[in-house]
């Protein structure tokens, strides 16, 4: 079970205050008299209204971190530019770093281990199912929903691979967008969707850290054991509109198989430090190698990277 997570790598100072609800007694004017026997009623609990205090407080929370970003010049959506540029060596490390390279020891999102690993993606169709936790509106569900058909179909052309939406129960990439919330429904599904999750996976999305923005659990299968069978992407619903779309391109993009992040790829969304919001030119560019047919799933680093540096060659052949 591989587990790749969108996380901090910046300590942010953040002010501000904590929702804290209490409850206070009043003293009443008369006292009530006993009911008679047998028609005593059990006091209904009361329906949450509105958002939890700590839902409330990670939604404050990231739009300081995302308002923070900006504000250094960071979250950028432009995908790069003339101060970006790269060649054919950069791309060819860039992929063999982000592709080859676990992120994330598995079960955990602690520090990347730096363990090489063998090329991992998708060989059968990627289904992907929507899925809204019950606290998300209706406005942001139509509204992500558009949003993560459209970077789907984006993620298809750019791949040529079979990728689209799907409400069957035959999908096999679950985009969860939940809220804190939501936790209970959100561990009800993943125990549906990975019925052999291990206690650390489920831990990881119970015990949700807000260094932590999103992740991705992709689990592998197929004759090679390198081919992904099923994927669970968590966006949080606490997320402002920037960082909520961010989250959604990185974690699409990696439960595809781009696992890690390098610092030394640039322009990309594969770098931690937050430059780039949106998948850039040099990250379609190493999703079409990641699904050149020349390359296949469970090939070592040393076999695929002679043939990784001819398709890095051809791709950049005709923009420097």
């Amino acid at each position: 079970m591989a587990i790749r997570a969108k996380l901090t790598k910046a300590v942010l100072t953040l002010s501000g205050s904590v929702l804290l609800s209490a409850c206070l007694a009043q003293t009443p004017t008369l006292k009530p008299q006993t009911r008679p026997a047998g028609l005593t009623q059990s006091a209904k609990p009361e329906t949450p209204q509105g958002p939890s205090a700590e839902s409330l407080a990670l939604s404050r929370y990231y739009t300081r971190v995302q308002n923070d970003l900006l504000a250094q010049g960071l979250m950028r959506t432009d995908g790069g530019g003339p101060d970006t540029r790269y060649g054919p060596d950069d791309l060819l490390r860039n992929f063999e770093r982000i592709a080859f390279i676990n992120e994330h020891p598995l079960d955990s999102v602690g520090p990347a281990d730096g363990s090489i690993s063998d090329l991992h993606r998708w060989q059968k169709p990627v289904r992907m199912r929507i899925e809204f936790g019950d606290t998300v509106s209706a406005e942001d569900r139509a509204t992500d929903t558009d949003f993560i058909s459209s970077y789907a179909a984006r993620l298809r052309r750019i791949t040529g691979h079979p990728i689209g939406i799907t409400r069957s129960t035959s999908a096999n990439f679950h985009v969860l967008v939940m809220s804190a919330d939501d936790r209970d429904q959100m561990l009800t599904r993943v125990r549906q969707i990975m019925p052999g999750a291990s206690s650390g996976t489920l831990a990881v999305f119970r015990n949700l850290s807000r260094p932590t923005y999103c992740l991705v659990v992709a689990e592998p299968g197929g004759r090679t054991g390198s081919e992904y069978k099923t994927a669970i992407a968590l966006i949080r619903a606490e997320h402002p509109p920037l960082l909520r779309r961010s989250c959604i391109h990185e974690e699409l993009a990696q439960g595809l198989g781009l696992t890690n992040d390098s610092p030394r790829a640039r322009p990309s969304i594969f770098n931690d430090d937050e430059e780039f919001a949106y998948l850039t030119t040099h990250d379609e560019m190493l999703l079409k190698m990641l699904y050149d047919k020349r390359l296949q799933p469970g090939m070592s680093l040393d076999e695929a990277r002679p043939i990784a540096a001819q398709i890095a060659r051809e791709l950049t052949a005709t923009n420097f």
